[in-house]
């Protein structure tokens, strides 16, 4: 499973990769808006785990072009705040599958990544 995440806090990103790593994701790792585009322009992730409160770009522009780009990928925004509590972030970002807290347990965050991003039979 590829996972790219789009986290420009360094500590978490290496953090919650490390814990996606030991379940066996391929995780890339990009700081901004720029650098996810870039990213999505070349390759396709399985789960984009997309911080809502990135500081260099527009987080939503990030999701708008990887759901463009990319329609089957899963979206999981990662959030700090209450902003989207009322589910609203479905609404704004249609690959959401689910929404974490930044302060997420890794395990659990990498366990729900995994669950999302395993490939579906049918």
């Amino acid at each position: 499973m590829n996972v790219l995440m789009v986290e420009d806090q360094a500590d978490l990103a290496a953090l919650w990769s490390a814990s996606l790593r030991r379940l066996g994701a391929d995780v890339s790792i990009v700081a901004s808006q720029d650098a996810a585009i870039s990213y999505l322009q070349h390759t396709c992730a399985d789960v984009l785990i997309l911080n809502l409160g990135l500081r260099d770009g527009s987080p939503l522009a990030v999701a708008d072009y990887a759901s463009y780009r990319h329609p089957d990928m899963k979206i999981i925004p990662v959030t700090s705040d209450t902003f989207f509590s009322d589910g609203s972030v479905f609404a704004h970002v249609p690959n959401t599958c689910t929404f974490l807290a930044v302060n997420a347990h890794p395990d659990d965050m990498a366990t729900i990544v995994t669950h999302y991003g395993a490939p579906t039979h049918g």
